[in-house]
Order: C-alpha cells, then sequence, then structure tokens
C-alpha cells in the first residue's frame, strides 16, 4: 500500500481530524469497473474537554455525482473516548463504480461532563486512481 498525499486536515472545536488515502490496487477491478481506496483517519482531541464520538455520517461522490450517505454509530466498531492531548487513528475503506470520487463527512460528539453534543467535520478528500488523469481535489 503506496503512502498518499499530505494529509486532509479540518479543525472544529480543537478536534482535528486528518485524513491519508491510498488506492488499493490490488482490490480493484478496472476493467469491472471496480475501484476500492483505503483511508486513514486521525482523530486528536487538541482542546482541554473529554470528548467521545458516538456517531459518523459520510458523503460519498463518484465522478458521475452519484452520492450515498453512510450514517451509523462509532467507527469501526467503537465510540472513542479521547482525554486532553489523546488521538485515535483508525483504517477504512471504500469502493466506487468510477475510477475517481470525493469523500467527506461529520462525527457527531459529546463533550464529557458538560453532555453538549456538537459536529465536527470531516476534510472532504479526493479518491484517485493512479490511472484518472486528473484530480478532483
Amino acid at each position: 500500500m503506496a503512502r498518499g498525499p499530505d494529509p486532509y486536515t479540518e479543525v472544529t472545536r480543537n478536534i482535528r481530524v486528518s485524513v491519508r488515502t491510498f488506492y488499493l490496487a490490488d482490490q480493484s477491478a478496472p476493467e469491472r469497473s471496480h475501484f476500492v481506496w483505503a483511508y486513514r483517519v486521525t482523530i486528536a482531541n487538541e482542546g482541554r474537554q473529554t470528548v467521545q464520538l458516538l456517531q459518523r455520517t459520510w458523503l460519498i461522490t463518484d465522478a458521475l455525482g452519484r452520492t450515498q450517505r453512510v450514517h451509523g454509530d462509532g467507527v469501526v466498531g467503537e465510540q472513542p473516548v479521547l482525554e486532553p492531548g489523546e488521538s485515535f487513528e483508525y483504517t477504512s475503506g471504500t469502493p466506487l463504480a468510477t475510477s475517481s470520487g470525493f469523500m467527506r463527512g461529520l462525527y457527531h460528539m459529546v463533550e464529557h461532563g458538560s453532555g453538549e453534543q456538537f459536529d465536527v467535520l470531516i476534510p472532504g478528500f479526493s479518491l484517485d486512481s493512479p490511472d484518472e488523469p486528473h484530480r478532483l481535489h
């Protein structure tokens, strides 16, 4: 798995979300319009309050403009709690029927102590196969 470009990064309420993407040629079959990417996300709590990730919402758009909405509890089966200064990293993936696409989303969080719920932006990032002549992002 080749190392992706510099990470896409977004900071919301002292929560830094960074994403790196990786095209998975060994799992893709371009001749069947099947393209697969992995993405590695790091969520870092740079604030002074303990927070927990409860849910996530992804919008995944292919090169034809078709958008799929994915919503669910936690990430990779976990609802991580992040103390101040802590971070959580996970890797997941997505297939597309086109050789490029775009993802963006939200993490739905809660602040421990106050119980206040808030959303953290996941930066938009492009999914580009090596054969794609131009980037979407």
